[in-house]
């Protein structure tokens, strides 16, 4: 019987020392029978890693690296050789995470391999490309990000304001002062400082055959040895009453954004109790969420009002979350999509009533919790939803590396997530929810014309009617009475007015 189980014993040692090992700082999604590989290269630094004064250095030198020459190729030599692959690859920056993607079809790996590698680990550095980008940033700054979309910018506001005095202070892309700062010597640095062999974590996803995340890695092993000084999470104060920021432009509508900092975090375990409230209370562009229901479907008022318990960035150009935005800190936020304004003698009668609805809505679910049915209906939905979060291989890899960041064990965020929503129960989700939501201790953002007047509205504590175009329901006629003197107790000192031209400037 000995020899038997010897035999065995000594076959599986073999065919394990057969397969190919997933090498350390890798990150491997096999997927045989997908005709793509993708890539997904995580620099382990982002914004919080920019010096001070140099606020935006990680976002420019990641730009700089995936747009721009390499010691092999010119930029218009590396555009011209990716054109026919019908492929591309590019950079993305948050505050923990620098991530390099890209993918591509099985049959050009080998020549679209050798330029997304180049990129990241033999850039030219040229002066004219720097000059390029940076000027392309300086006028995101000074522009686009001040006068394009004043729903993004309302969110970023509200970011710098909770995280004031930490590392998440800033926006990725830094200000226009700080910019304006920053040499190529600066980006240099940074690159000489960050982008290491022990700091890079390499991704490999796909049809790619065997051993080859193995040759990959090799290729990362060249960059210089270094482990950079980590940086403390960030701690925001805690805030007691609610604060205001109103930015004054010159707007038909009026962008809201409000929210707090939480203790929680994907690895936490009322993460997933947690998911399934804020899906019922403000699932991102869904109609079926409660808020949804409640502002726009009922009574008109904007576009969509969503609510989040992780960041959401860039939230206007995507149905699903956003990847590779991990954090160890994160906020619950709610975005109240611009309202429209009226004439000067109910002028921010809208704002205020939609401000006052989404608090009230919050407290009430707090009060209440969820009914049996509205848990049950929220389950099943997002159960069935949370499938389009992996839609592609991109997102299954770059989950794959949040998994990493957070410590989420296998089989991955994905998986346990269908498999945690099913299993849990309407008590779980309530005291959860009990746990984690307020609507008295916040911040606020919003942009809009005539702040003063505002101002006075808030610290009045005026009541806010609205009227409508056509016939309404008793039923919301007799609420809106109640939401237009919800009260929103705010003192006029924690009221911040400041012009459109001095957002970010520093």
């Amino acid at each position: 019987m000995r020899k038997p189980i010897l035999a065995v014993l000594l076959i599986t040692v073999f065919v394990a020392l057969a397969l190919p090992q997933t090498p350390k700082g890798t990150i491997t999604l096999h997927e045989p029978d997908s005709p793509f590989v993708a890539f997904n290269i995580w620099v382990k630094a982002g914004s919080q890693n920019d010096p001070q004064g140099k606020e935006g250095l990680a976002a420019l030198t990641a730009n700089l690296l995936s747009d721009s020459s390499t010691r092999q190729d010119s930029y218009e030599q590396i555009l011209a050789r990716l054109y026919p692959m019908a492929a591309g690859y590019e950079s993305s920056v948050d505050k923990e995470m620098t991530v390099f993607t890209g993918r591509t079809h099985k049959d050009n790996l080998a020549a679209y391999y050798e330029l997304f590698r180049n990129a990241i680990l033999s850039p030219a550095f040229k002066e004219e490309d720097f000059r390029r980008v940076k000027t392309q940033t300086m006028n995101y700054l000074k522009q686009s990000r001040r006068f394009s979309n004043d729903e993004e910018l309302s969110k970023e506001l509200l970011f710098r304001e909770i995280y004031r005095g930490t590392p998440y202070e800033h926006p990725e892309e830094g200000y226009v002062t700080s910019v304006e700062s920053i040499t190529l010597d600066d980006v240099k640095n940074f690159y000489a400082r960050y982008y290491t062999r022990e700091n890079v974590v390499v991704g490999v996803g796909g049809g790619y055959d065997r051993g080859y995340p193995a040759k990959v890695r090799k290729d990362f092993d060249t960059l210089a040895a270094g482990k950079p000084e980590s940086v403390p999470p960030p701690n925001p104060k805690p805030l007691t009453g609610i604060k205001v920021l109103i930015v004054e432009k010159n707007t038909q509508a009026t962008p809201i954004s409000f929210g707090y900092p939480i203790s929680l975090l994907r690895s936490d375990a009322d993460f997933f109790p947690m998911m399934l409230a804020n899906s019922w209370l403000g699932e991102h562009r869904n109609s079926v969420s409660h808020l949804y229901q409640v502002i726009r479907e009922r009574r008109g008022m904007n576009y969509g009002d969503y609510t989040y318990i992780e960041a959401y960035p860039r939230g206007y150009s995507t149905q699903v979350p956003p990847t590779n935005v991990s954090r160890r800190s994160q906020i619950f936020e709610v975005w109240i999509r611009p309202v429209a304004m009226t004439d000067p003698g109910t002028l921010h009668n809208r704002t205020l009533f939609a401000f006052r609805a989404a608090l009230r809505e919050i407290e009430l679910l707090v009060k209440r919790g969820l009914t049996k049915e509205q848990f049950e209906t929220q389950q099943t939905f997002l159960k069935n939803y949370i499938v389009n979060f992996g839609a592609t291989l991109s997102r299954r890899l770059a989950y794959e590396i949040d998994d990493h960041f957070y410590g989420i064990p296998e089989p991955g965020f994905l998986a346990l997530a269908r498999k945690s929503i099913d299993a849990m129960d309407v008590g779980r989700v309530n005291d959860a929810l009990r746990k984690h939501l307020q609507a008295r201790n916040l911040q606020a953002v919003f942009i809009t014309a005539d702040a003063q007047g505002l101002k006075e509205k808030l610290v009045s504590g005026v009541e806010t009617p609205i009227t409508y175009a056509g016939k309404q329901s008793q039923s919301v006629l007799e609420e809106d009475k109640i939401i237009a003197a919800y009260p929103i107790p705010v003192k006029e000192e924690d009221i911040t007015i400041i012009g459109i031209n001095e957002v970010f400037e520093r």
